[in-house]
């Protein structure tokens, strides 16, 4: 799995390499250059979108956590890194969950309720990104008057339904977890540590609890719903100061169909060379040029790199000194214990 991930990746790689070599560079050059510093305005913009997502992530985790262990600016700082790890790191968007889990912890909270509210969180996050790829395919389909080439995209997101269904279902009326637990400790002869710390039956307990709380799922769909449609206007943002003026609802067309086509193809790390192909397809429709649509690409990918290093050191700092502190600790009873060389 991990070496087909890497041949994704570098696949993805050299289409978005000959994507961006055959645009017209002046052209691109001169859009940077209208934009100027007011381009940095878009890294603190993506903490709207990205807050709005934690509010949803936040509801579902607090049942959990009737003593407020987990507060908000902290939750936060996790889902930069989760989303850090997804997008920068070749973890097929499925690596930064695991360190959340693992960073939520340090507050306190038993593991099954933290993963159990990621797990529903990713679920979730299916359902709303489906209903906002489903409004970008409608805006497409009424501005460009017909289907066309949004054929093959509607029927690939049509196709992919049964999976969150599928996973829905599972998660609610079957014991995925328990099974896996068996499985793994059938594969790796007996109990391990993995299968202690996945405790299957208690994770498919504290899943079903957040099934029995509707309100709840509810509050944290709509959350994330607001959390699309707020980010497509990092898009329209963009698009302005480039000098390629769009409309809210271009906008939102264009950032919905694009994600469709990285959540179809997600196993290309960071969507290389998915979300440029995507931006140019969706971007001819509304008739927004290839070369506005490949320096829209390079702008969200400098900002992913913006955003997305700093939270990426400022994890390895904090594990680094939480490592420090653990050694710290250990040491001290054995320095009380040692004789006083000056008395000796």
């Amino acid at each position: 799995m991990k070496y087909f991930v890497y041949l994704a990746g570098l696949l993805g790689l050299v289409a978005a390499i000959i994507l961006v070599t055959q645009q017209n560079w002046s052209a691109i050059r001169g859009a940077f250059d209208h934009a100027g510093w007011a381009l940095l305005w878009l890294l603190p913009f993506h903490a709207l979108p990205l807050l709005l997502d934690v509010f949803g992530w936040h509801a579902l985790l607090a049942p959990s956590d009737p003593q407020r262990r987990v507060r908000m600016p902290f939750l936060f700082w996790v889902a930069t890194v989760r989303e850090a790890c997804n997008r920068l790191l070749p973890v097929a968007n499925v690596g930064g969950e695991i360190v959340g889990i693992r960073l939520v912890k340090w507050r306190g909270l038993e593991g099954a309720p933290v993963a159990a509210s990621v797990i529903i969180e990713v679920l979730l996050t299916l359902v709303s990104q489906y209903i906002f790829v489903a409004l970008g395919l409608l805006l497409l389909i009424g501005m460009a008057g017909h289907i066309g080439t949004l054929n093959s995209v509607i029927g690939a997101v049509v196709a992919t339904l049964p999976l969150p269904i599928g996973l829905i279902w599972i998660l609610r009326h079957g014991q995925l977890f328990s099974r896996l637990e068996t499985f793994a400790e059938k594969l790796l002869g007996g109990p391990s540590r993995f299968t202690e710390l996945l405790d299957g039956a208690r994770l498919d307990d504290e899943v079903r609890k957040l099934y029995g709380m509707p309100a709840r799922l509810g509050v944290a769909c709509a959350w994330q719903v607001a959390g699309f449609v707020v980010g497509s206007f990092e898009s329209w943002l963009a698009l302005q100061l480039l000098g390629y003026p769009i409309s809210v609802w271009d906008a939102i067309a264009i950032e919905a169909t694009t994600q469709a086509v990285r959540h179809i193809i997600f196993f290309v790390p960071a969507g290389l060379g998915v979300q440029e192909g995507g931006l140019v397809l969706f971007g001819n429709i509304i008739g927004l040029p290839a070369d506005a649509a490949i320096a829209l690409s390079l702008v969200k990918r400098a900002r992913e790199v913006g955003f997305g290093v700093p939270a990426l050191l400022s994890w390895q700092w904090a594990e680094a000194h939480r490592l420090h502190r653990r050694w710290l600790s250990r040491r001290k009873p054995a320095l009380s214990d040692a004789p006083d060389r000056k008395l000796s």
